[in-house]
């Protein structure tokens, strides 16, 4: 099993940056791949980005070139840098990883962009 914490949200403005981060339980070298989702109220969760074991990402086409999502197999940690915010960025993230063919889930972390 996978236990995700994330952690880093927060209040920005629009145009403003953010990191969150993802820390697992347990190594996350072998973990097939790691991501963010984001749920905004009343909608449904979307994929925002993913990472592979080797490293090969994904993003969602409303966040390329505003987000990189890394991860820190040392720290057991999935990272995801936010710039350029905007208020549709507002959501709860979610850290997810895939691992064994199970799905796990963080309890999420707030996101507001507003001014």
């Amino acid at each position: 099993q996978v236990q995700l914490v994330e952690s880093g949200g927060g209040l920005v403005q629009p145009g403003g940056s953010l990191g969150l981060s993802c820390a697992a339980s347990r190594s996350i070298f072998s973990i097939t791949v790691m991501g963010w989702y984001r749920q905004a109220p009343g909608k449904q969760r979307e994929l925002v980005a993913t990472i592979s074991s080797g490293g090969r990402t994904f993003y969602v086409d409303s966040v390329k070139g505003r987000f990189t999502i890394s991860r820190d197999n040392a720290a057991n940690t999935v990272y995801l840098q936010m710039s350029n915010l905007k208020p549709e960025d507002t959501a709860d993230y979610y850290c997810y990883a895939n691992y064994n063919l199970r799905d796990y889930w963080g309890q999420g972390t707030q996101v507001t962009v507003s001014s």
